[in-house]
């Protein structure tokens, strides 16, 4: 009988006041119970409007049907059938903007918890399943993936499932890209990356770390020397952004993505870590996005004094919801209609405060949002000894730089056709390589067209 509450099922996490101390998942995920609960909330609409907001097209009706039978295995292989990280997915997809958006259920109550539901299914099975993945016959075809991040890992699954021979290359020590280095344990545990990679390999990928494309060897050796017919360009966006203020180079000021790294990938807020990193008692986070929450989420569990500065207000973050509140209460501080206009150091040049201008909203710009006009006269010092600038990433322009013939455009990112292509035969991209910071989901869409797009030139040779 089918579930007709307004509300989907709460999902239980750590309560704030322990979470905000610990790197451990902050939300625990479903009980079998909630699930089949949760799944029979879902009209299983005929025409299926919630996976018009996929971009990899998860059949997401056929797979809650199957978890409201409670045949959990089945809905995994429906969902592994067009996603290559379904556990990734359940957690850091922006469901909210994308498949839920569109659901029926949504109209007059909550939409059906479908990120929720596809976490559950791919924690089940990787609880539980225990056969192995099934090698596809090889074809006789060679192919490249530079960035082991989402869209490369899924542009590597796809061919390999059809039998290709697949290299993934990766600059660091790890496979998983932004998964490993950008997003924190709380939401995303390393060892879900790694049983999504390990599945990869068990299908003959090969994962090729500490290889940084353009400095150790180049897509034209690549394809020149070592035999491989296409190319995958995922290397992402990993070069940050900074403010055009004065002091940006005091000690103390770093970009976010080098702060989460050193959390993410060397782990080094443990005690016994070998990488440094600073510990701050006040912190400001600049900016309003995912990753400035991330930001701010990591410095409270070291210990800090925490505080978002934003130049537009609540409204306008553009920051999932559910991290926002999650921020909120962890303790973190909301310094909306703010913005920088210096840094200030003390006689060591460590960093001591930073000057803020009062903001506010005008008439909407060429993004809808309404556009923040600075409040003559209205500058404050805000005391903190680390500032954060967390402003959005773009494409690194090494593999430009050492590729012939790569168009580019004026932000950095790789011009491409609809199927991926670049301007250089065989060679394709996707991800935030091409559209520059994104989300995991619009990168893994990308790598299952290059995926397409690289089968149907290479199987008529």
């Amino acid at each position: 009988m089918a579930n007709m509450s307004l509300k989907k099922n709460p999902m239980p996490s750590q309560e704030p006041d322990v979470r905000n101390k610990n790197f451990d998942e902050v939300t625990l995920g479903y009980t079998k119970e909630m699930a089949l609960d949760e799944a029979q909330r879902c009209l299983n609409c005929k025409n299926r409007p919630c996976m018009t907001g996929c971009p990899v097209m998860v059949h997401i009706p056929d797979f809650i049907a199957e978890v409201a039978k409670g045949n959990f295995e089945e809905a995994y292989q429906i969902i592994s059938n067009t996603s290559a990280l379904p556990a990734v997915c359940g957690r850091v997809c922006p469901q909210e903007n994308q498949c839920e958006k569109h659901c029926v259920r949504g109209i007059k109550g909550e939409p059906v918890g479908i990120g929720r539901l596809e976490r559950f299914v791919a924690d089940w099975h990787n609880a539980n399943a225990s056969a192995p993945a099934e090698k596809p016959a090889p074809n006789g075809h060679k192919v490249a993936v530079i960035g082991s991040g989402p869209s490369g890992l899924t542009c590597a699954g796809d061919l390999a499932r059809k039998g290709y021979e697949v290299t993934v290359f990766e600059a660091l020590h790890l496979a998983g890209g932004v998964l490993v280095y950008g997003i924190p344990e709380f939401r995303l545990p390393k060892a879900i990356v790694q049983k999504e990679v390990d599945g990869l390999k068990a299908l003959g990928v090969t994962i090729a770390t500490d290889t940084v494309v353009g400095r150790t060897i180049t897509i034209d050796e690549l394809m020149e020397e070592q035999g491989f017919e296409a190319v995958f360009i995922g290397s992402g966006a990993g070069l940050p952004m900074f403010m055009n203020i004065p002091g940006i180079n005091y000690k103390g000021v770093l970009s976010a993505n080098e702060f989460l790294t050193r959390i993410n990938l060397m782990k080094a807020y443990r005690p016994d870590s070998d990488t440094p990193i600073v510990h701050p008692k006040k912190v400001a986070v600049i900016g309003g996005g995912n990753v400035a929450m991330d930001a701010a989420r990591c410095s409270k569990r070291l210990g800090a004094e925490v505080h978002i500065v934003y130049r537009r207000g609540m409204e306008e973050l553009p920051a999932r919801h559910e991290e926002v509140e999650h921020a909120q209460e962890e303790g973190v501080i909301f310094d909306t209609l703010n913005n920088p206009v210096e840094i200030l150091a003390d006689e060591d040049d460590n960093v001591r405060a930073i000057r803020c201008i009062k903001m506010e909203l005008g008439e909407p710009d060429a993004s809808g949002r309404r556009r923040p006009v600075e409040i003559p006269g209205s500058e404050f010092d805000m005391e903190v000894d680390c500032v954060i600038m967390a402003l959005g990433t773009s494409p690194n322009p090494l593999i430009k730089s050492t590729t012939e013939g790569l168009e580019v455009n004026k932000k950095g990112g790789i011009v491409v056709n609809e199927d991926g292509l670049t301007s250089r035969k065989s060679v394709y991209a996707g991800g935030d390589a091409v559209t520059g910071a994104a989300t995991v989901i619009l990168a893994m869409g990308a790598g299952k067209t290059a995926a397409k797009a690289i089968d149907e030139e290479l199987s008529k040779r």
